[in-house]
């Protein structure tokens, strides 16, 4: 599996789909690789409790929408499903499974994307990996010390296996209060630690607020800074269950502890909790790692963005990066991303780096 194309699209979750679609309607070739061995992007990997009812809204792909699906249905049945539906729909050219090991400069000015299943040259790249396959442990002290089992929200599966047990959950999101509130239904104790006090949001999460949140967070990929949260500057939505669960003191949130201790944790002012087990709510980073080789990163960490584009290097888009790292912005980002890649590989404009056109795909 290898060939030619003008696009190499790298991840099949929202964003990645988003832009085969604007793609399929282009004169650009192009090729989707996906990582994972089926449709359904991150949403194939959330727990089997976590129904579709109680997940952030799935944003409807462009040209298909998802319809009213079963809400008590787990989330990620439903999402792989309408995934599935949607690239045979449209005739999208997915190959999976496909790891991209790396992206290099070729001494034509083309990409170079090496694979766990042949290498791939492009004129331009979108990167719609996500952030599912890094995510993020913070260090505390004394957290190797610990006897009980510590896992992170990536790898958690319900609520079940913490039934009688004593849990710690540390993180201020959305899936930290959703495991929480389900946890507390069976678990012995529970305590909820943040580094920052939450922040609560009345009425409905409307399409307004999250112009607001994207705007935030793409203001600071255009300065070169690491991006924000998007659903962090959101805040967190006050729905009636989370209201009860509030009442009730399940989301009585502490703030963070000093150490982590052999049974459980302590804080600066000598108070202890014995915990079973600490589920690490803290987030994901984006999966970026393959891109090394192209130096996009600046000295603080961040890569400077123009819209999708990497300013640096405009034949590179990054979706699920920044703004578009949640479905609130990845169906604007797809489309933006392949009409600048069409302007870019179809006008004659460039920087110098963009090389004569591709022929078809070859697999």
């Amino acid at each position: 599996m290898s060939g030619d194309v003008d696009v190499v699209v790298v991840g099949a979750g929202q964003a990645g789909l988003s832009a085969g679609y604007s793609l399929a309607r282009s004169p650009l070739s192009y090729v989707i690789l996906d990582h994972a061995p089926r449709p359904g992007g991150a949403w194939q990997h959330r727990w089997p409790t976590l129904t579709l009812g109680r997940a952030h809204r799935v944003h409807d792909l462009p040209g298909m929408p998802l319809g009213a699906p079963d809400p008590s249905r787990p989330a990620s049945e439903v999402v792989a499903e309408y995934f599935g539906r949607y690239e045979r729909e449209f005739g999208l050219d997915v190959r999976r499974p496909v790891d991209v090991t790396s992206v290099e400069d070729l001494p034509d000015g083309r990409l170079l994307a090496r694979t766990s299943a042949g290498d791939w040259t492009a004129r331009a790249l979108v990167n719609a990996t996500g952030t599912w396959e890094r995510p993020f442990w913070p260090y505390y002290p004394g957290r190797e010390t610990f006897r009980g089992r510590q896992l992170h929200t990536a790898g958690y599966t319900g609520p079940a296996e913490f039934a009688g047990k004593r849990v710690v959950v540390v993180g201020g999101g959305a899936s930290a209060v959703q495991a929480l509130m389900e946890i507390a239904d069976v678990a012995a104790a529970t305590t909820w630690v943040t580094r920052r006090p939450p922040v609560w949001a009345e009425g409905e999460f409307t399409p307004e607020r999250g112009r607001a949140a994207v705007a935030k967070v793409a203001e600071r990929v255009r300065l070169g800074l690491p991006p924000g949260s998007v659903v962090g500057s959101t805040g967190l939505l006050l729905t009636p269950e989370v209201r009860a669960a509030r009442e009730s003191g399940v989301l009585a949130r502490r703030p963070m502890f000093r150490r982590v201790v052999p049974d459980g944790v302590t804080w600066a002012d000598g108070s202890h909790v014995r915990a079973d087990a600490i589920l690490w709510a803290t987030g994901f980073r984006a999966s970026l790692d393959h891109l090394a080789p192209l130096g996009l990163r600046g000295p603080g960490g961040g890569i400077v963005m123009d819209d999708t584009a990497v300013a640096a290097d405009p034949r590179v888009h990054l979706l699920g990066y920044g703004p578009s790292a949640s479905t609130i912005g990845a169906n604007r980002a797809g489309r933006a991303a392949v009409k600048r890649i069409e302007r870019l590989l179809l006008s004659g404009v460039s920087d110098g780096k963009v090389p004569g056109a591709a022929p078809a795909a070859r697999g």
